[in-house]
Protein backbone atom coordinates (compact mmCIF):
# COMPACT_ATOMS: atom_id res chain seq x y z
CA UNK A 1 0.00 0.00 0.00
CA UNK A 2 1.30 3.57 -1.02
CA UNK A 3 2.42 5.25 2.31
CA UNK A 4 0.96 9.04 2.52
CA UNK A 5 4.72 10.59 2.25
CA UNK A 6 4.85 8.28 -1.26
CA UNK A 7 1.94 10.08 -2.59
CA UNK A 8 2.28 13.07 -5.23
CA UNK A 9 1.01 16.62 -4.78
CA UNK A 10 3.22 17.66 -1.72
CA UNK A 11 3.67 21.42 -2.15
CA UNK A 12 5.73 22.74 0.71
CA UNK A 13 6.16 26.80 0.79
CA UNK A 14 8.98 28.49 2.38
CA UNK A 15 9.14 31.75 3.66
CA UNK A 16 7.54 33.45 0.39
CA UNK A 17 7.44 37.53 -0.54
CA UNK A 18 6.00 39.12 -3.08
CA UNK A 19 6.07 42.79 -4.06
CA UNK A 20 4.37 44.47 -6.72
CA UNK A 21 5.65 47.23 -8.56
CA UNK A 22 3.85 50.53 -8.84
CA UNK A 23 4.81 54.07 -11.23
CA UNK A 24 4.84 56.01 -7.88
CA UNK A 25 6.16 55.17 -4.86
CA UNK A 26 7.47 52.64 -3.17
CA UNK A 27 6.17 48.42 -4.86
CA UNK A 28 3.50 46.99 -2.52
CA UNK A 29 4.10 44.17 -0.16
CA UNK A 30 1.73 41.45 -1.22
CA UNK A 31 2.94 38.13 0.72
CA UNK A 32 5.08 38.20 3.75
CA UNK A 33 7.24 35.48 4.56
CA UNK A 34 3.96 32.58 3.70
CA UNK A 35 5.16 29.32 4.49
CA UNK A 36 2.46 26.57 4.11
CA UNK A 37 2.35 22.99 3.44
CA UNK A 38 -0.40 21.35 1.42
CA UNK A 39 -0.59 17.80 2.11
CA UNK A 40 -1.06 15.20 -0.78
CA UNK A 41 -4.60 14.82 -1.93
CA UNK A 42 -5.92 16.98 0.41
CA UNK A 43 -8.64 19.62 -0.32
CA UNK A 44 -7.41 23.25 0.92
CA UNK A 45 -9.37 26.34 1.34
CA UNK A 46 -7.50 29.89 1.10
CA UNK A 47 -9.90 32.71 2.37
CA UNK A 48 -8.68 36.18 3.54
CA UNK A 49 -9.31 39.82 3.41
CA UNK A 50 -9.99 40.87 -0.37
CA UNK A 51 -6.74 41.97 -2.43
CA UNK A 52 -4.70 39.84 0.64
CA UNK A 53 -2.57 38.04 -1.92
CA UNK A 54 -5.56 34.93 -2.31
CA UNK A 55 -4.90 34.98 -6.18
CA UNK A 56 -1.34 35.97 -5.92
CA UNK A 57 -0.40 33.29 -3.84
CA UNK A 58 -2.39 30.38 -6.11
CA UNK A 59 -0.74 32.26 -9.18
CA UNK A 60 2.57 31.37 -7.50
CA UNK A 61 1.95 27.51 -7.17
CA UNK A 62 0.88 27.63 -10.86
CA UNK A 63 4.19 29.33 -11.94
CA UNK A 64 2.52 32.51 -13.65
CA UNK A 65 4.00 34.77 -10.97
CA UNK A 66 7.47 34.76 -9.54
CA UNK A 67 8.14 35.51 -6.03
CA UNK A 68 10.84 37.89 -5.12
CA UNK A 69 12.10 35.32 -2.22
CA UNK A 70 11.28 32.28 -0.33
CA UNK A 71 10.49 28.68 -2.18
CA UNK A 72 7.69 26.55 -3.02
CA UNK A 73 8.22 23.12 -4.03
CA UNK A 74 5.73 20.20 -5.62
CA UNK A 75 7.33 16.71 -4.63
CA UNK A 76 10.75 18.55 -3.87
CA UNK A 77 10.99 19.71 -7.01
CA UNK A 78 11.22 23.88 -7.32
CA UNK A 79 8.49 25.18 -9.44
CA UNK A 80 9.45 28.12 -11.75
CA UNK A 81 7.76 28.08 -14.52
CA UNK A 82 3.68 26.84 -15.58
CA UNK A 83 3.67 22.86 -16.15
CA UNK A 84 1.00 20.74 -17.26
CA UNK A 85 1.14 18.96 -13.34
CA UNK A 86 -0.74 21.99 -12.23
CA UNK A 87 -4.23 22.56 -13.05
CA UNK A 88 -5.76 26.03 -12.91
CA UNK A 89 -9.40 27.19 -13.38
CA UNK A 90 -10.21 31.28 -13.02
CA UNK A 91 -13.31 32.49 -12.54
CA UNK A 92 -13.77 33.33 -16.24
CA UNK A 93 -13.61 29.79 -17.76
CA UNK A 94 -11.38 31.16 -20.08
CA UNK A 95 -12.72 29.47 -23.05
CA UNK A 96 -11.52 29.55 -26.56
CA UNK A 97 -15.26 30.43 -28.14
CA UNK A 98 -14.36 29.28 -31.50
CA UNK A 99 -13.58 25.51 -30.37
CA UNK A 100 -16.07 23.47 -29.14
CA UNK A 101 -16.54 21.78 -26.13
CA UNK A 102 -14.21 18.94 -27.07
CA UNK A 103 -11.81 21.02 -28.64
CA UNK A 104 -11.29 23.14 -25.83
CA UNK A 105 -10.80 20.07 -23.50
CA UNK A 106 -7.97 18.60 -26.15
CA UNK A 107 -6.34 21.57 -26.06
CA UNK A 108 -3.86 20.92 -23.45
CA UNK A 109 -2.97 17.14 -25.00
CA UNK A 110 -2.54 18.83 -28.35
CA UNK A 111 0.15 21.75 -27.17
CA UNK A 112 1.47 18.74 -25.11
CA UNK A 113 2.44 16.81 -28.42
CA UNK A 114 0.16 14.03 -26.76
CA UNK A 115 -3.03 14.38 -28.16
CA UNK A 116 -3.02 11.12 -30.34
CA UNK A 117 -1.91 8.73 -27.96
CA UNK A 118 -3.96 10.88 -25.00
CA UNK A 119 -7.49 11.31 -26.92
CA UNK A 120 -8.83 8.33 -26.32
CA UNK A 121 -9.42 9.79 -22.55
CA UNK A 122 -11.56 13.03 -23.59
CA UNK A 123 -14.90 11.04 -23.56
CA UNK A 124 -14.05 10.23 -20.17
CA UNK A 125 -13.36 13.69 -18.80
CA UNK A 126 -16.40 14.96 -20.77
CA UNK A 127 -18.64 12.42 -18.97
CA UNK A 128 -16.62 13.23 -15.76
CA UNK A 129 -18.08 17.02 -15.63
CA UNK A 130 -21.26 15.57 -17.17
CA UNK A 131 -21.21 17.33 -20.30
CA UNK A 132 -21.97 14.42 -22.71
CA UNK A 133 -23.99 15.49 -25.54
CA UNK A 134 -22.51 18.88 -25.84
CA UNK A 135 -18.76 17.92 -27.37
CA UNK A 136 -20.03 19.88 -30.17
CA UNK A 137 -21.22 22.91 -28.67
CA UNK A 138 -19.43 26.21 -28.14
CA UNK A 139 -19.48 28.55 -24.90
CA UNK A 140 -21.84 31.35 -26.11
CA UNK A 141 -24.29 27.92 -26.61
CA UNK A 142 -23.43 26.66 -22.64
CA UNK A 143 -25.06 27.80 -19.47
CA UNK A 144 -22.19 29.93 -17.06
CA UNK A 145 -21.98 26.30 -15.19
CA UNK A 146 -21.96 24.03 -18.18
CA UNK A 147 -18.43 26.57 -19.27
CA UNK A 148 -17.15 26.04 -15.70
CA UNK A 149 -17.25 22.06 -16.04
CA UNK A 150 -15.62 22.02 -19.38
CA UNK A 151 -13.23 24.68 -17.79
CA UNK A 152 -12.57 21.99 -15.10
CA UNK A 153 -12.44 19.69 -17.62
CA UNK A 154 -9.68 21.05 -19.67
CA UNK A 155 -7.67 20.86 -16.70
CA UNK A 156 -8.50 17.77 -15.60
CA UNK A 157 -7.64 16.13 -19.09
CA UNK A 158 -3.90 16.62 -18.17
CA UNK A 159 -4.11 14.18 -15.06
CA UNK A 160 -2.45 16.77 -12.76
CA UNK A 161 -0.87 16.51 -9.26
CA UNK A 162 -2.75 19.60 -8.47
CA UNK A 163 -5.86 21.23 -8.91
CA UNK A 164 -5.67 25.42 -8.46
CA UNK A 165 -9.45 26.74 -8.46
CA UNK A 166 -8.91 30.56 -8.23
CA UNK A 167 -12.90 31.63 -7.41
CA UNK A 168 -13.89 29.32 -9.59
CA UNK A 169 -17.61 29.59 -8.86
CA UNK A 170 -17.78 32.92 -8.21
CA UNK A 171 -19.54 34.15 -11.29
CA UNK A 172 -22.10 31.14 -10.93
CA UNK A 173 -25.60 31.89 -9.45
CA UNK A 174 -26.14 30.51 -5.98
CA UNK A 175 -28.11 27.47 -6.67
CA UNK A 176 -25.64 26.53 -9.72
CA UNK A 177 -22.85 27.35 -7.11
CA UNK A 178 -23.90 24.72 -4.97
CA UNK A 179 -24.28 21.93 -7.43
CA UNK A 180 -21.08 22.67 -8.89
CA UNK A 181 -19.78 22.54 -5.03
CA UNK A 182 -20.69 19.00 -5.33
CA UNK A 183 -20.00 18.20 -8.46
CA UNK A 184 -15.93 19.02 -7.59
CA UNK A 185 -16.10 17.28 -4.50
CA UNK A 186 -16.75 14.26 -6.07
CA UNK A 187 -14.46 14.88 -8.91
CA UNK A 188 -12.16 15.35 -6.21
CA UNK A 189 -12.93 12.28 -4.25
CA UNK A 190 -12.33 9.85 -7.17
CA UNK A 191 -9.34 11.99 -8.53
CA UNK A 192 -7.68 12.56 -5.17
CA UNK A 193 -5.51 15.28 -6.90
CA UNK A 194 -4.17 18.11 -4.08
CA UNK A 195 -6.80 20.71 -4.28
CA UNK A 196 -6.45 24.19 -3.43
CA UNK A 197 -9.41 26.48 -3.98
CA UNK A 198 -9.33 30.46 -3.18
CA UNK A 199 -12.45 31.73 -2.25
CA UNK A 200 -14.58 34.86 -0.52
CA UNK A 201 -17.47 32.40 0.62
CA UNK A 202 -16.69 30.85 3.98
CA UNK A 203 -19.76 28.57 3.95
CA UNK A 204 -17.98 27.35 1.21
CA UNK A 205 -14.72 26.71 2.30
CA UNK A 206 -16.39 25.01 5.22
CA UNK A 207 -18.27 22.62 2.99
CA UNK A 208 -15.58 21.39 0.97
CA UNK A 209 -11.97 21.85 2.31
CA UNK A 210 -10.34 18.98 4.53
CA UNK A 211 -8.31 22.68 6.00
CA UNK A 212 -8.89 26.19 6.04
CA UNK A 213 -6.31 28.71 6.03
CA UNK A 214 -6.80 31.84 6.67
CA UNK A 215 -4.48 35.04 5.60
CA UNK A 216 -4.45 38.47 6.83
CA UNK A 217 -4.77 41.73 4.82
CA UNK A 218 -1.66 42.65 2.61
CA UNK A 219 1.16 42.29 2.83
CA UNK A 220 -0.10 39.08 4.16
CA UNK A 221 0.59 36.58 6.58
CA UNK A 222 -0.78 33.28 7.65
CA UNK A 223 -3.48 34.01 10.77
CA UNK A 224 -4.60 30.68 11.28
CA UNK A 225 -4.64 26.88 9.91
CA UNK A 226 -8.00 25.33 10.56
CA UNK A 227 -8.61 21.48 10.31
CA UNK A 228 -12.18 20.81 9.33
CA UNK A 229 -13.00 18.02 11.20
CA UNK A 230 -16.57 17.34 9.62
CA UNK A 231 -17.75 14.38 7.77
CA UNK A 232 -18.80 14.21 4.38
CA UNK A 233 -21.19 14.60 2.59
CA UNK A 234 -21.50 18.10 5.31
CA UNK A 235 -25.24 19.69 6.17
CA UNK A 236 -25.05 23.57 6.40
CA UNK A 237 -27.13 23.51 9.21
CA UNK A 238 -25.32 21.79 11.35
CA UNK A 239 -24.18 22.79 14.66
CA UNK A 240 -20.74 22.29 13.78
CA UNK A 241 -20.25 23.34 10.56
CA UNK A 242 -22.28 26.83 12.11
CA UNK A 243 -19.74 27.09 14.99
CA UNK A 244 -16.90 27.03 12.43
CA UNK A 245 -18.30 29.54 10.54
CA UNK A 246 -18.49 31.39 13.34
CA UNK A 247 -14.84 31.63 14.34
CA UNK A 248 -13.17 32.00 10.73
CA UNK A 249 -15.37 35.41 10.68
CA UNK A 250 -14.16 36.70 14.18
CA UNK A 251 -10.60 35.90 12.40
CA UNK A 252 -11.74 37.79 9.29
CA UNK A 253 -12.80 40.66 11.52
CA UNK A 254 -9.42 40.89 13.37
CA UNK A 255 -7.74 41.01 10.39
CA UNK A 256 -9.12 43.79 9.20
CA UNK A 257 -12.03 42.20 7.03
CA UNK A 258 -15.59 44.01 8.00
CA UNK A 259 -17.96 41.10 7.43
CA UNK A 260 -21.87 41.38 6.84
CA UNK A 261 -23.28 38.27 9.12
CA UNK A 262 -26.54 38.90 7.26
CA UNK A 263 -24.72 37.27 4.10
CA UNK A 264 -24.43 33.62 5.79
CA UNK A 265 -27.66 34.09 7.71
Amino acid sequence: MERESEKPGLIVIDKLCKRFPRNEGEDIPVLDKVTLRFEPGCFTGLVGPSGCGKSTLLRLIAGLEKADSGSILLDGEEIKKPGYERGLVFQDPTLFPWQNVYNNIAYGLRSRGVYKREKHTIPDFVKLVGLEGFEKSHPHQLSGGMAQRAALARALVNKPKVLLLDESLGALDAFTRMNMQDEILKIWEQQKMTTVMVTHDVDEAIYMADSIVVMSARPAKIERVIRVELGRPRQRDDPDFLALRSTILRILNFTGQRVDPQYYL
